[in-house]
């Protein structure tokens, strides 16, 4: 089938023209899926979103360009959105890692850093950690602080707060579940 008659087929629904059009384009696709994503099972997966998307959007394509050229904009489009998706999944993972609090901030900050991107992400990453700390009770922002910001035990955060070792854990257990609260709320609200 050429192109023109195919897309004809297409757009009246004919399921064998979507197959003609799957067992011809679909290694294309996958290949191409796979030098964004570099992951066979992913690109597979991206595949078969390329082709729902096309079954959909069918009767859309105008024939500014060939077929096969709308094909490959959507296999790139889908790889570039599933990418958008992982590295947000990443960042938010970061983040529950981060919340976990076992690293200091000092740690995350002086961590080898690979490439300018994850350079940036870091520094977002802390600023926002820092202004959400801002928002703290002030008792909890006094001891998350002493804690993560300069590695301070609970002991010695009872010390300088002149306050018991039990309110002190007290404090830093409101502090991490206000914290956790409050960066899931952001992140959510961002992210998914």
């Amino acid at each position: 089938m050429k192109d023109k008659e195919l897309i004809n087929e297409l757009k009246n629904g004919n399921a064998n023209a979507f197959n003609v059009l799957v067992g011809e384009y679909q290694n294309k696709v996958i290949n191409i899926c796979f030098g964004f994503v570099h992951n066979r099972e992913d690109a597979e997966d991206i595949t078969q979103e390329v082709f729902i998307e096309v079954y959909n959007s069918i009767s859309h394509f105008r024939g500014d360009s060939k077929l096969s050229t709308w094909l490959y904009r959507i296999s790139v489009n889908k790889s570039l959105d599933f990418i958008r998706r992982k590295n947000r999944k990443k960042r938010f993972a970061r983040f529950q890692n981060l919340l976990g609090f076992e690293r200091t901030i000092e740690e995350v900050q002086e961590s080898k850093l690979s490439n300018p991107h994850t350079i940036l992400e870091n520094k977002e990453t802390i600023q926002i950690l820092n202004e959400t700390v801002e928002t703290l009770p002030q008792n909890q922002k006094i001891a998350f602080t002493l804690s993560k910001y300069e590695g301070f035990k609970n002991k010695e955060i009872a010390e300088v707060m002149k306050t018991s070792l039990s309110s002190v854990e007290s404090l830093m257990h409101r502090a991490k579940k206000n914290l956790k609260e409050k960066l899931y709320d952001y992140y959510k609200n961002i992210y998914l």
